[in-house]
């Protein structure tokens, strides 16, 4: 064979090559590339896992101030009561997000509160998260586990569902959470008065922006259940899913609450 017709055919290789790449990209939700980062300055829709038992009406103070400013807020329906196994919410979180791109987003936001943080955050590492995902906020989430769930399953094994035995520090399911802070960017906010996330700094995680609210706006009486609406958490969130630097997001307690 000539030098030429080797020359010839190696270009056709290389473009065919190049085509197959392309194809493949095309194939990822929203264009990106897989193990992405995306755009930090073009905010997405935001999704919103709701918690253990799956209750939206908490979260929908949190979901109408993100439209207010002008955002796609959806609160998420959990697949069954809620309290079964976190791995089939995982797949809600994911057909979520593959209709959100589908549809033509770059990415998306996600806030994931209590159990739905341990959601967002498995999903982060077990589809493609930084692809497909600007930012992650957790709210009052026990992503170290919580011995609230510890003590329930031992002591109470039929009042502990699936969900609640997956929420035990050093679950299988919880040491997947390894390194998911790091991933993207991601705020983890939570309330010294949490009896429910114990003790409360299990939400904190390596690599997050980790915030205690009482640290930002001292004396404030915040439960587990009060965070979504607290008027500081909720101006957190916005801040944190503002096309500034998620570092950005603390402020001083008065123009959180102004915000929220």
């Amino acid at each position: 064979m000539s030098p030429r017709r080797r020359l010839l055919l190696g270009l056709l290789a290389l473009v065919a090559a190049v085509a197959v790449v392309a194809a493949v990209v095309a194939l990822v939700p929203g264009g990106a590339r897989p193990g992405g980062p995306v755009a930090q300055d073009r905010p997405g829709p935001v999704l919103i896992v709701p918690g253990y038992g799956g209750d939206r009406g908490g979260l929908e103070p949190l979901a109408a101030a993100l439209r207010a400013q002008g955002r796609d807020a959806r609160v998420l329906v959990l697949d069954g009561d809620g309290t079964g196994d976190l791995n089939r919410q995982v797949e809600v979180l994911d057909r979520a997000v593959a209709d959100a791109t589908g549809a033509g987003a770059a990415s998306v936001d996600v806030v994931g509160y209590s159990a739905g943080g341990v959601v967002a955050g498995l999903w982060a590492v077990r589809d493609d998260g930084a692809a497909r995902a600007r930012r992650i906020v957790s709210l009052g989430s026990p992503l170290a586990g919580t011995e609230v769930a510890a003590s329930a399953a031992a002591l109470a094994p039929d009042a502990c569902p699936q969900a609640c035995r997956q929420l035990a520090p050093g679950s299988a399911l919880l040491g997947e959470l390894a390194g998911a802070g790091s991933l993207l960017p991601w705020l983890s906010v939570w309330t010294g008065d949490d009896r429910v996330v114990t003790p409360p700094a299990s939400a904190r995680l390596a690599g997050a922006v980790n915030v205690e609210l009482q640290q930002l706006c001292p004396g404030a009486a915040v439960d587990h259940g009060g965070l979504p609406a607290d008027d500081a958490v909720v101006g957190l969130v916005l801040r944190a899913l503002s096309p500034a630097p998620i570092a950005q997001a603390p402020a001083d307690c008065g123009t959180l609450r102004a915000a929220g």
